[in-house]
């Protein structure tokens, strides 16, 4: 029986106080419980220390993540307060880590600008935590305290060490912070071990790895100078580590390891990155620190050529604003004070047309941006569409060529936007959104006065630079135009006109996208097997000429004008570049089909450059396969009623266990046939290894997160990029791994 109106009262309402809150509803505060939330939380404690960092406090953060799943956290600054706070009678360290909005980032001058503001952080952390433990340096003393799900008390641990699943014991009448050692009074800092509440979280300890190893590289650079550690030792991490080769580890050069590139950053030729003594080098230990600050940030970001230099925009503004503040008598007031934003911008151009902003406030990212963004973008398309508009005549810019649109400026476009700013105002707790209205103004001004200082400045350098980077937003400018009316002119369109796709295309015959199946084939020879081996209702084939335009080397325009590259857009029918439009696509898988062999997996290299540089979504989307045909047909003789059979292998090792387990079984085989192309293979043997779905294997090609992503920028770039330098290091470097049994010469 439903309940009346008249049943609901007082009794039924609920009052949550202090982590309570934060347990119930945990979403509120981290975003979520999966992966996401639990790095968040790591990025709580990491922020504290950074702060610290901020204000001339510290200059090493150290992050370990514990074989039991348990994360540390440790920095070199003032230490949390251990002495009581008037108001609530508790030390400084229990008040910051049970009580929410309580720190010293409320506008008391402890803290100029700082990423934590709230003062919810590590009092969240706690209780999200099964375990808890903090120590912390101060005045020639090591304070600890413990917690459990955010209540204080004591652990009895073994003498193996702290683990979560030694007894607790919760303070009943007062806490304690124990005094556990004593310290040089110079020696300031503080320790944060936490483990994960499995209650809270459906996997506690997976951590990821990429993630923090990108966070503490990203705010290498935003703080030049502050030196950040990463130690991973569970079990999984220390043997991908023995099974790295030499060529991704210490014989790989500096500069082309993504992970060690934050450390070369702005660091003279010949100093030496590690501190003397420290172990970190020898225990898979990473070290990051950068001192090139937002420059090399950009540099680092950045994979293609440049057509300007990385320009570097400072400045600074001031606002007023009304806030609450807490007066002697400890209520809040509202009292007008005038803030200073400081703004740090470091942008450049390069040839590609992807655009790569990362925008911070106080070195907290900022993934959605917010009114830094907004200020920065608009400064950029504003300067710049006045530079066209005062130059249109070298430039040939007519009326009927349209409007400079923000898209086509941004083309190319690498930047970092940081701010500075005291109390700044976010949407939520996880600060993805800066909201304080008046930064806007504060970076445009900041950047339209510097931008334009650079742009129309009378050095030569710059002016030859200005004006290539003029020719190349006029270029794109043009380039979506005709791709728009391009676009109108195909839909208007009428079924009795002739079909401009490639005469070279076997088409399939459905119109169901999700279905069909584009496989690109290599060579003319190989067409005729597969025309015959394939399934017409949904798979379609297009040949390709031997080896396509390495694309990363060369322009779009020569890019389009290549008959091979210009076909194999034409027949995906969704454009390329910024153009694309994965709606679009004809296909909804698209098969690279080449020999096995060393020039068939060159070409399979050379189309998926073609694919990641033009056509991404498709990638991002795992719409692009590589078909995986077998290396050797093994004939065996039948026995008895049973009649011969026909048994495929993929590699050589293969090839040999299963020659050995047929000599054990006593069977008769053939001289095992080797292919050394798709053409050898009659259509039936083709159809039913690589081509029909219920027995082929294909290898999906993926991008699964920005990691991978700037992971694959740099491989391109290293392999089929335009510098050779590089290219020549990393063959030298990996000679030693070559098996030499494996090349087919």
């Amino acid at each position: 029986m439903p309940q009346t109106s008249s049943s609901y009262s007082a009794r039924h309402l609920s009052v949550l106080e202090g982590l309570e809150a934060v347990r119930k509803r945990p979403g509120m505060y981290i975003g979520s419980t999966d992966q996401r939330g639990l790095m968040h939380c790591v990025w709580e404690i990491i922020d504290n220390g950074v702060d610290e960092a901020l204000e001339g406090h510290g200059d090493l953060i150290s992050v370990i993540i514990h074989a039991d799943g348990s994360v540390e956290v440790r920095d070199t600054g003032r230490g949390v307060p251990v002495d009581i706070e008037p108001g609530s009678g508790l030390t400084g360290v229990e008040l910051v880590y049970t009580k929410l909005h309580a720190g010293g980032k409320f506008g008391g001058g402890s803290y100029g600008a700082a990423g934590g503001l709230h003062g919810v952080g590590a009092s969240v952390v706690n209780a999200l935590s099964a375990r808890m433990d903090v120590e912390v340096d101060r005045g020639g003393k090591t304070y600890a305290m413990s917690f459990r799900r955010g209540v204080p008390g004591v652990f009895t641990d073994p003498p193996s060490g702290p683990s979560l699943a030694s007894p607790f014991t919760e303070y009943v009448e007062a806490s304690e912070l124990r005094v556990v050692g004593k310290v040089r009074r110079s020696v300031t800092g503080t320790r944060v071990r936490y483990w994960a509440d499995p209650q809270i979280f459906p996997e506690p300890a997976q951590y990821d790895a990429g993630a923090l190893r990108a966070r503490l590289r990203q705010t290498s650079f935003l703080v030049p100078g502050l030196t950040l550690t990463l130690t991973d030792e569970r079990p999984e991490q220390e043997a991908a580590r023995s099974q790295r080769p030499a060529s991704q580890t210490a014989g790989r050069a500096p500069e082309q390891d993504p992970a060690m590139r934050a450390e070369t950053a702005g660091v003279p030729q010949g100093e030496d990155l590690f501190d003397a003594g420290d172990p970190g080098a020898a225990d898979g230990t990473e070290l990051f620190r950068a001192r090139g600050g937002t420059v090399d940030f950009v540099d680092f970001l950045a994979s293609d050529g440049s057509v300007t230099d990385t320009f570097h925009l400072t400045g600074q503004g001031t606002y007023t604003e009304t806030v609450q503040q807490l007066d002697r008598a400890g209520h809040l007031r509202p009292v007008e004070v005038e803030r200073t934003c400081s703004v740090d911008v470091a942008l450049r151009w390069g040839v590609g047309y992807d655009t790569v902003e990362r925008s911070f406030v106080n070195i907290i990212a900022t993934p959605m941006g917010g009114t830094h963004l907004t200020g920065f973008e608009q400064a950029v398309t504003k300067v710049l569409r006045k530079q066209i508009e005062s130059n249109a005549r070298a430039l040939k810019v007519t009326s009927k060529d349209g409007r400079i649109e923000k898209d086509d400026i941004l083309a190319g476009l690498t930047a970092v936007v940081t701010v500075r700013v005291p109390e700044p105002q976010f949407e939520g707790q996880t600060k993805e959104v800066l909201g304080t209205a008046p930064v806007r103004q504060i970076v445009a001004r900041v950047v339209d006065t510097e931008l334009t200082a650079l742009l129309t400045s009378s050095k030569r350098d710059l002016r030859a630079q200005s004006r290539a980077l003029q020719e190349k937003i006029v270029g794109e400018m043009r380039a979506r135009v005709s791709a728009r009316m391009h676009k109108e002119i195909s839909r208007r369109k009428t079924a009795l006109e002739t079909s401009t796709l490639p005469a070279k295309l076997a088409d399939c015959r459905s119109d169901d996208v999700s279905s069909s199946e584009l496989f690109i084939v290599e060579g003319d020879s190989a067409l005729g097997t597969a025309k015959n081996a394939r399934n017409s209702e949904f798979q379609a084939l297009l040949p390709i000429r031997g080896k396509i335009l390495n694309v990363q080397k060369a322009s779009q325009a020569d890019m389009l004008r290549n008959a091979e590259c210009s076909a194999i857009i034409q027949v995906v029918g969704a454009g390329s570049g910024r153009t694309f439009d994965l709606s679009q696509a004809r296909y909804g898988k698209v098969i690279l089909m080449t020999d096995a062999d060393v020039d068939g997996a060159h070409i399979r290299t050379l189309l998926l450059t073609l694919f990641f540089r033009y056509m991404r979504p498709m990638i991002e989307a795992g719409r692009v396969y590589a078909a995986v045909p077998p290396l050797h047909r093994v004939e065996v003789a039948g026995r008895g009623r049973r009649g011969k059979e026909v048994i495929y292998t993929y590699s050589d090792d293969e090839l040999v266990r299963t020659l050995r387990r047929l000599e054990r079984q006593g069977r008769g085989f053939k001289e095992p046939q080797r292919y050394k192309g798709l053409g050898e293979m009659d259509a039936h043997q083709l159809a039913e290894t690589t081509m029909e779905p219920g027995h082929r294997t294909l290898r999906r090609i993926t991008l699964a997160d920005e990691a991978a992503l700037l992971e694959a920028e740099h491989v391109f770039e290293l392999l089929m990029g335009a510098s050779v330098e590089p290219r020549r290091d990393f063959i030298i470097d990996g000679a030693a791994q070559v098996d030499r049994e494996r090349i087919d010469a």
